[in-house]
């Protein structure tokens, strides 16, 4: 953004355009985290009642645990 268009942003919401992206970000990430505690809560439920084997649970924890890892480093960067 240009200076221009940062003043404007600044003079018609209050806040810097850097505070939307922190915003934005933390949203995200809790969305990500409240999704990831969804899907091992219920992989464990599943692997406790013997209906996902010791593997599958642990490949839903490697996924969120990859994904997690993915979008950090593209986001955070």
């Amino acid at each position: 953004m240009t200076a221009d268009q940062i003043a404007a942003f600044q003079a018609n919401g209050g806040f810097a355009p850097s505070a939307v992206s922190v915003v934005v970000l933390g949203f995200v990430f809790a969305i990500l985290l409240l999704w990831g505690v969804w899907a091992m809560r219920t992989a464990y439920v599943g692997w406790a009642e013997h209906r996902l084997t010791e593997r599958q649970f642990l490949g839903v924890i490697l996924r969120f645990v990859a994904m997690y890892l993915v979008l950090s480093f593209f986001l955070l960067s």
